[in-house]
């Protein structure tokens, strides 16, 4: 599977890179929203891995704009405080069938979403 790691803290990017290329993934990484959406065109990954709070373009930001070239993609969003986003996780999920992973989350909880 083809994923994009989408954070801007990079140590967490690279290790989340390091556990999925292990698992016999394919896996590119972007600093931030606007790096991910340049990174997505010229990836076209099978999911989106993003932090929600990000500087350039959030999470939600990002994945409006990759929308407009691929409204069906997956996504997964990731944060220090998933109940600040919960208006807008609980129309990602129900529109988008989104899926959301509150850091810090251990490899399995990771494994498992993108097993479903």
């Amino acid at each position: 599977m083809k994923i994009l790691i989408v954070d801007d803290n990079l140590d967490l990017g690279a290790l989340l890179q390091w556990m999925l290329e292990d698992e016999g993934h394919e896996v590119r990484l972007a600093k931030d929203g606007k790096d991910g959406y340049f990174a997505y065109l010229l990836f076209e990954p099978d999911i989106v891995l993003t932090d929600i709070q990000m500087p350039e373009k959030n999470g939600f930001e990002l994945m409006e704009l990759i929308r407009c070239h691929n409204s069906a993609v997956k996504v997964i969003y990731m944060s220090g405080n998933l109940n600040q986003f919960q208006s807008d996780l609980g129309e990602e999920m129900k529109r988008y069938h989104a899926k959301a992973l509150e850091k810090p989350f251990s490899k399995d909880e990771l494994i498992h979403l993108l097993s479903n």
